[in-house]
């Protein structure tokens, strides 16, 4: 039987195309924010994990470059990397991550911090990123967001490389915090949708 190609099997071209616009100007950067909320819209939306099954780019591109290219040690993936407690707590971390990110930008609006014309990789590194910025109209606040955002979303493609690299093609997305916040939001549907239908029964008998 073959397989069907739909018109998002293609999606890790996004993935790549983000990457490569952001690296010469930074207010790309913003486009992110599709992956950051179109997975959570979709999971309360339809109580489920389609986004991540067929429209992540960037599963697409690990699946692409450790099987088709089989840049995978292609073994199985460490109990504990997938394990509840550590999905959860990368979570966590991600989303404090996210958090003093989005507190730098607070300050850069309130003219109590300067610009930061840097992109911080694995959340430790600061790397020079000036040539990506030219002196526009916009406010430093939306340029700090996408320095901030950029690094963000760069740090994540290197851990899910790494881990690509490691093990499985696709064992980023079996800790990814969007996947980790898509399932916890499909559970809480789950239990809203059922335990109605319970009652529902009962009350016809």
């Amino acid at each position: 039987m073959m397989y069907k190609k739909h018109w998002y099997d293609n999606l890790w071209i996004w993935s790549v195309i983000y990457f490569i616009l952001g690296f010469f100007n930074i207010m790309f950067a913003w486009l992110g924010m599709i992956d950051f909320l179109l997975p959570i819209i979709l999971a309360v939306a339809g109580g489920n994990k389609w986004f991540c099954n067929n429209l992540c780019g960037r599963g697409q591109l690990f699946a692409l470059l450790g099987g088709k290219f089989k840049l995978s040690r292609n073994i199985k993936t460490p109990k504990w990397l997938v394990s509840k407690w550590f999905r959860y707590l990368f979570l966590v971390f991600f989303l404090t991550m996210f958090g003093v990110m989005v507190f730098n930008t607070y300050l850069v609006a309130g003219g109590a911090k300067n610009l930061s014309e840097s992109i911080k990789l694995l959340w430790t590194f600061n790397v020079p990123w000036g040539w990506a910025y030219s002196q526009s109209t916009l406010p430093e606040w939306v340029v700090q967001f996408a320095f901030g955002f950029y690094g963000l979303m760069l740090t994540s493609a290197i851990i899910g490389i790494v881990a690509m690299l490691l093990f499985k093609p696709r064992t980023w997305c079996a800790f990814c915090p969007m996947g980790t916040m898509t399932q916890m939001i499909c559970k809480v549907r789950a239990s809203e949708v059922f335990p109605s239908k319970g009652i529902d029964k009962k009350i016809e008998k």
